[in-house]
């Protein structure tokens, strides 16, 4: 790990005019702390912000929540307010990472999730992620979590996010501030697929820090379903995940949502795939055909191709789930 400065301001505008290509904001430091002392990241200046006055979770005049972006993992899951009107998202964080960590990860910080992909943590292998135009051995080396949908030539790492899968679901937006002002942005928006600039995970600048997440009135509270299906039933960053939730009028669909988890660079969604199912009752073939669609476009390497059928098993039961009242 090599030397850096530290700050810790109590200001939000503080915190932004100290950002810059070679500073890093930190909270619960549950990935970045790891990345430095693999010296995949060499930050030259950490800046500290939990002192900022972020750490609230308030109503919104339309019916939504305004989630500050330093409740930690742990708060957010079992808050009152997410259990009862968005179970998807309480489902979701409490399959991800353990409970040490979860009391320690913030809100914000789980959206800016580096990849898990064994290359990009080895210094000592080309990664485009890390030094972008040296390559991606993930393509031809060990490539059994990677991404089948999305990728390109250039990567083809996964986000390991579980909270992210459900707020994609959800339609959640990012607020974010930085020295330009106060943006908000669309989940869908947020995270990047790697394209030919995989070393971009999001639409952040380097001095835009995140200060909510807000989530909209609707959070298909009485049938929605998270499946993660891993290696093992805990600790383990998913193979495939399913944020699956409906709205039905009887058995007939009036809207639904649908995002994957470890198939891609980014939670992945097709609203073409959700408005087929609209008006549709609720039945295996339709869930299948769903199911079918979703996948239609995977590209699978040596060693994953097992995902693309587990995917399908695994929409198919997370709507099954979700439809019979998952999370009532």
């Amino acid at each position: 790990m090599m030397p850096f400065s530290y700050s810790k301001p109590v200001e939000v505008s503080q915190a932004i005019n100290l950002a810059g290509p070679t500073t890093r904001f930190i909270a619960g430091g549950t990935n970045l702390v790891d990345l430095m002392k693999e010296n995949v990241v060499r930050a030259e200046a950490l800046i500290d912000i939990n002192g900022l006055p972020l750490r609230d979770i308030e109503e919104t005049p339309d019916g939504g929540l305004l989630i500050g972006a330093l409740v930690s993992n742990a708060d957010l899951a079992w808050h009152p307010l997410i259990e009862s009107r968005y179970p998807l998202l309480s489902q979701a964080i409490l399959a991800g990472a353990s409970a040490q960590l979860r009391n320690m990860a913030s809100t914000g910080g789980n959206l800016l999730q580096r990849t898990r992909c064994y290359y990009y943590y080895d210094a000592g292998t080309p990664c485009n992620k890390r030094v972008p135009g040296s390559g991606c051995p993930a393509r031809d080396g060990l490539n059994r979590i990677h991404a089948i949908l999305g990728a390109s030539d250039a990567c083809v790492a996964t986000h390991p996010s579980d909270m992210c899968v459900a707020l994609a679901a959800l339609e959640a937006v990012v607020h974010v501030q930085g020295r330009a002002g106060k943006r908000r942005i669309e989940f869908a928006d947020f995270h990047r697929l790697p394209g030919d600039a995989p070393q971009r995970d999001n639409q952040l600048a380097d001095d835009e820090l995140v200060t909510a997440i807000e989530l909209p009135a609707s959070g298909f509270a009485r049938h929605s379903h998270y499946l993660k299906v891993r290696d093992r039933a805990s600790y383990a960053f998913a193979l495939v995940s399913v944020a699956a939730a409906l709205e039905l009028d009887g058995d007939v669909i009036r809207d639904v949502r649908l995002a994957l988890g470890g198939v891609a660079h980014k939670p992945w969604r097709d609203k073409a795939v959700e408005q087929a199912l609209k008006g549709r009752s609720v039945s295996h073939e339709a869930f299948t055909e769903a199911a079918e669609a979703m996948l239609r476009d995977a590209q699978p390497l040596a060693h994953n191709g097992f995902k693309i059928k587990l995917a399908r098993r695994a929409i198919v039961r997370a709507l099954s789930d979700a439809a019979v009242g998952g999370n009532a």
